[in-house]
Order: structure tokens, then C-alpha cells, then sequence
């Protein structure tokens, strides 16, 4: 299987390679500030969340550029920064303009389901139901809901090599999705695998992040729910320890994901011409 068979290139490249792990460790390190912040200070969280979500919007095209050609190097070699510079050049236009699409696209489902949660709750003051007693209108909220965001995550699911098609195969903003979205319907459960083995990986990072989190963090207030969760006491040297080791787990995940999901492209993509722009 497709899935299985890339993790041994991907971990290769790794140890070939250790610089891809600093470099997706300064993801992690544009997080810090988000982390750091009081929780009692929300227009300051909210303000530092923005700023670091515009500068990532603009820097992160240039990022993933690069170190997807990085990557596809690193599988079968060596691999240097002088690759970063260039892949994240070339390709900078093409994935900060994918990014405004995806942006688009999950605007556009974050107000479909608004609206429609808002049509729900009018239609049912409109008639004299309510939501805590009338199940059939929960019901039909739920599924509604359920079906947009199936439909969400299927779209997501379709198109989540774009990246990987315009550097890898220097496609074209829209022919980068409908070669992903291709790749997909043609090798449905090999993806599925593969989705199912970072979903896997994923859940782990998450846990081990949200714990670096709440450990590098601002110390909780007595009447947070997370209080009794952080109940040791919180020296700078323990909000060192938990943020470094946020650090390094970001730089490790990530540079699994750039060399892993390059990997399976590659073997699900086989060798046809890339289409030039």
C-alpha cells in the first residue's frame, strides 16, 4: 500500500536531512506569542492571533514552496537551503493565491452554516417551536449541519495536494486542484490510508501541543476550568521547558509531513510530464 510503503523514504530523508526539522520548528516558534498571552487580556490575545495569522498568510506561500521542493529532494538525497529559496520564489504566487481561494471556500461554509443554524431558529420562534422541546427541528438542523460540513471536509479531503501539484508538477493555480482532485478519485483508498496515518499523527501532536500549551502558558486564574488542569506551580523554567519542547515537536511533525505526504504524492503521481506554466 501507497501509505505505507512512503514512510520509510519520508523517514529517510529526515535523517538525511535534519535541517527540514529546524525549519518546520520556527512554525512553532511563530506560535510562542500566541501562547504566552494572559488569558484575561482578550483584545490583546485577539489582536496577537491576528497579526501572527496576517504575517503567516504572507509568509507561509514562500514556506511551503520551499519545503515541498526541499522534501522531494530530501526523499532521495540531500537537500539545502539554496532549494528553499528558490522553490519558495518560483511558486509564491500561484500558493498565496490558492490560500485566498481555500480562505474563500471556508468563509463561504462558515456563512452557509450560519444561515442556515439563523433560518432554523426564526423559522422555529416564527411557528412557536423551540429548540429545547421540538426534536424534529433539531434533527433537521443536524442534518443539514452534518451534510455541509461532509461536504466540507470531502472538498478538503479532494484538493488537499494543490501544493504538491504546482510545485512538484509546476501546474497552474486551477490545474493544481484538479490534479489533486484527480489524484484523489483515482487512488481513493491509498489517500484514505494515508489521511487515516497523519490523522493518527495528528491526534498525538495535538495532545502533546495542547499540554505544551497549557504548560508554557500564562499561569490560569482560580476561576478557569483549566485551573485545576495546571495545578503545579508555574515557574519561567518549567514555561521554557513546555514551549521548547512545543518547538521541537512542531519541528519534528512538520518535517514528517513535508517528507511523508511528498513521498506518497510522488508514488501515487507516477512520473507523467509536469504541465509548464
Amino acid at each position: 500500500m501507497a501509505a505505507l510503503q512512503a514512510l520509510r523514504p519520508a523517514a529517510s530523508g529526515i535523517v538525511r536531512n535534519p535541517i527540514l526539522i529546524v525549519l518546520a520548528a520556527l512554525f512553532g516558534v511563530s506560535q510562542l506569542p500566541n501562547l504566552l498571552v494572559q488569558p484575561n487580556q482578550p483584545l490583546l490575545a485577539a489582536g496577537v492571533s491576528l497579526a501572527t495569522t496576517g504575517v503567516l498568510l504572507l509568509v507561509l506561500p514562500f514556506f511551503q514552496g520551499g519545503i515541498l521542493g526541499m522534501a522531494s529532494e530530501a526523499v532521495r538525497g540531500k537537500t539545502s537551503l539554496a532549494t528553499l529559496i528558490a522553490e519558495g520564489k518560483a511558486n509564491y504566487v500561484s500558493l498565496l493565491l490558492a490560500y485566498l481561494v481555500l480562505l474563500a471556500i471556508n468563509l463561504v461554509f462558515a456563512f452557509v452554516v450560519f444561515f442556515g443554524v439563523l433560518v432554523g431558529v426564526v423559522g422555529a420562534s416564527a411557528s412557536g417551536a423551540t429548540l429545547a422541546g421540538d426534536w424534529t427541528l433539531l434533527a433537521v438542523i443536524g442534518i443539514v449541519g452534518g451534510g455541509l460540513v461532509l461536504v466540507y471536509l470531502l472538498v478538503t479531503f479532494a484538493i488537499q495536494f494543490y501544493g504538491h501539484a504546482i510545485v512538484l508538477d509546476e501546474r497552474d493555480l486551477v490545474a493544481g486542484f484538479r490534479r489533486s482532485a484527480g489524484l484523489v478519485r483515482s487512488n481513493l483508498l491509498s489517500v484514505l490510508g494515508y489521511s487515516l496515518i497523519l490523522l493518527a499523527g495528528g491526534v498525538v501532536f495535538g495532545a502533546f501541543g495542547a499540554a505544551a500549551s497549557l504548560g508554557a502558558g500564562p499561569q490560569q486564574p482560580p476561576e478557569s476550568p483549566l485551573a485545576d488542569v495546571v495545578a503545579f506551580e508555574q515557574t519561567t523554567g518549567i514555561a521554557v521547558f513546555f514551549a521548547v519542547m512545543y518547538v521541537l515537536a512542531t519541528g519534528v511533525f512538520g518535517a514528517f509531513y513535508a517528507t511523508y505526504s511528498v513521498a506518497f504524492y510522488e508514488s501515487i503521481g507516477g512520473t507523467a510530464e509536469p504541465e509548464r506554466r
